[in-house]
């Protein structure tokens, strides 16, 4: 290549410069990536009712379960994102080229009915805390979220609206300003959780197995992998990181913005996941409320801070969480029954030329739709929700590190050692978790 000349010298400051201005100018929540997008929408109405459950029946004695979820949720979903950006393909797509076909049939099953059971919990929960603000009937109300949430995803592409979305989650933030407003034995609190004064057995197990399925779930695998495809494909010059055109630089410097974006959305999850956990423990669980069966069991641990307005605060996070949750979720299947059968696919086309992924979603929303007309408790159907995602998610694990650690899937982009090791971790303290579940 030849010397450049003086003007092409010239430009390329003035090119820098104006990349600079418009990147500093962007407002900060628009550059947040598919990590903290995946961070918000793991908790869920599911994660949010499964924390209160878990500090309402075991007070202090759960709070080790975040400090130990989070390295090991951050890891699998860094794995994720690193197999999508690497190879230019969601998951589905590369276990199918790795693995054989009763493999990625198996656990795609598996992700879909997870799924749809856990869309029919989050909007059967939306509904429920939905009546108890405006009074109208939980089944209208959950037949509006599950119809408003699927005209958004057809008709506006997801990074457009989930911008809004993401501020209605502050209302999260809530549990921690609790304990402003209450006594917290904090020399216990940092105790417990560090050496927790609990016994194992099948109820404590299926905590455990509902707290980490909901930090470390299935669809979200999915998700964030098909999202980093998603990202690279809005770029013309982007290409998969084991391309041999991609620079040295470029790889280095995509690799690390996933690592920043994913380990940020993933402790901004978990430290949520904490302090529900620590205030339903000293509102709930200290009042004797132990087991969460209704929506104003679960919002009363927030009377402490805003009084009669408790309600209403406790319904903004549920909705404003599974508004930003069942995409995810309806969304991660689509993503995966689309690889499978090789259609278009992607929350930023239009209906017209992906109406097979659409088709998809919409028939997942009706079908949880229905479900939710099930006699069973919401909140109860929500924690059960995440038990299923904790069991469903141990074998997916194991799926996603085997790949994760292929040269012929990851080119020189295979996962450290480290990182693998966390990630194996997490599938064995899960595994652990399940099987005292059910031989206790």
């Amino acid at each position: 290549m030849g010397p450049e000349t003086q003007g092409e010298q010239g430009a390329r400051p003035s090119m820098l410069l104006q990349a600079l201005r418009k990147r500093l100018g962007e407002h900060p929540l628009r550059r947040l990536g598919p990590g903290l997008i995946t961070g918000v929408a793991d908790d869920d109405p599911s994660g949010v009712v499964t924390y209160t459950q878990a500090g309402a029946q075991f007070g202090f004695n759960m709070l080790w379960t975040m400090p130990l979820a989070f390295p090991l949720m951050a890891a699998m979903q860094l794995i994720c994102a690193r197999i999508g950006r690497v190879t230019g393909k969601g998951l589905a797509a590369n276990i199918e080229t790795a693995f054989p076909p009763f493999v990625l049939r198996g656990v795609v099953i598996l992700l879909v009915v997870a799924n749809t059971l856990n869309i029919a919990a989050d909007l059967a929960a939306m509904g429920e805390v939905a009546e108890l603000t405006s009074g109208i009937d939980r089944h209208w109300m959950g037949i509006g979220f599950a119809l408003g949430s699927l005209l958004l995803q057809v008709f506006v592409p997801y990074h457009r609206y989930v911008v809004f979305l993401k501020w209605l989650t502050v209302s999260l933030l809530a549990y921690a300003a609790v304990l402003l407003t209450v006594h917290v034995p904090w020399r216990t609190v940092a105790l417990r959780t560090l050496w927790p004064d609990l016994t194992i057995d099948s109820a404590s197990a299926a905590v455990v197995v509902a707290v980490f399925g909901t930090t470390i779930s299935p669809y979200l695998f999915f998700w964030q992998t098909s999202e980093e495809v998603e990202e690279m494909e809005q770029d013309p010059a982007a290409l998969p990181l084991r391309d041999a055109n991609v620079a040295a630089v470029t790889a280095t410097g995509e690799l690390r913005r996933i690592g920043w974006d994913t380990w940020t959305g993933m402790f901004y999850s978990d430290i949520t996941g904490y302090f529900v956990i620590l205030a339903t423990a000293v509102t709930l669980h200290a009042s004797g409320i132990q087991s969460i069966d209704t929506a104003a069991q679960a919002a009363s641990a927030l009377r402490p801070l805003a009084g009669d307005l408790a309600y209403a605060l406790f319904s903004i996070g549920i909705v404003s969480v599974g508004l930003i949750g069942v995409p995810v979720l309806a969304g991660s299947g689509a993503y995966a029954i689309a690889e499978v059968m090789h259609w278009e696919e992607g929350l930023e086309r239009k209906p017209a030329a992906a109406h097979g992924f659409y088709g998809i979603i919409a028939l997942s929303m009706l079908v949880a739709t229905g479900i939710q007309y099930s006699p069973i408790s919401p909140m109860k159907a929500l924690f059960w929700s995440a038990v299923i995602n904790g069991v469903v998610a141990v074998p997916l694990m194991i799926v996603v590190l085997l790949l994760a650690a292929r040269p012929s899937v990851m080119g020189q982009f295979t996962a450290s050692r480290p990182i693998l090791a966390l990630g194996w971790i997490a599938t064995a303290v899960m595994g652990a978790a399940v099987m005292a579940m059910l031989l206790m």
